[in-house]
């Protein structure tokens, strides 16, 4: 009796359940996709994210540990540790600032440049496959 009590107070029936389920095998799917492709050209998931940060703020403001840090959800030490990992494959590098002598702005190489655009390209082909599962499950929320 206190199951089916449960279950009317959330106002969730099976079908949501389902639909909720398969947007999170989406999600997963994704990731783990993500993180193979990285792993392919010898980058974690975590360095391919940095290095897309930088790239989306490639014509923008001026990316610096600290940003970096902050979008990515990580301690500054463990930023440097990312960008010294990135910086030693040459897909990086730190320039001091023109502005401010203190500040350091992270920039992606050239090889950088070319190894994110594989990377990047490859991820869109998958987000444009599950694009469909993920426009149904948006498609059925309430009120849309």
């Amino acid at each position: 009796m206190k199951l089916k009590q449960a279950e009317k107070k959330f106002k969730l029936t099976t079908p949501d359940y389902a639909r909720l389920a398969e947007f999170r095998f989406a999600l997963r799917s994704f990731l783990r996709f993500s993180e193979s492709a990285a792993e392919e050209v010898g980058l974690t998931s975590q360095h391919y994210q940095a290095m897309l940060i930088l790239r989306a703020s490639a014509e923008g403001p001026i990316v610096t540990i600290a940003d970096l840090a902050q979008q990515l959800l990580l301690k500054h030490n463990s930023a440097v540790g990312l960008v010294d990992r990135l910086e030693n494959e040459g897909l990086m590098e730190r320039v001091r600032s023109e502005t401010d002598r203190r500040k350091v702005e992270l920039r992606l190489t050239p090889r950088g440049r070319e190894v994110l655009g594989k990377l990047a390209s490859a991820h869109r082909k998958e987000l444009e496959r599950l694009g469909s599962v993920l426009k149904d499950f948006f498609a059925q929320l309430p009120g849309s």
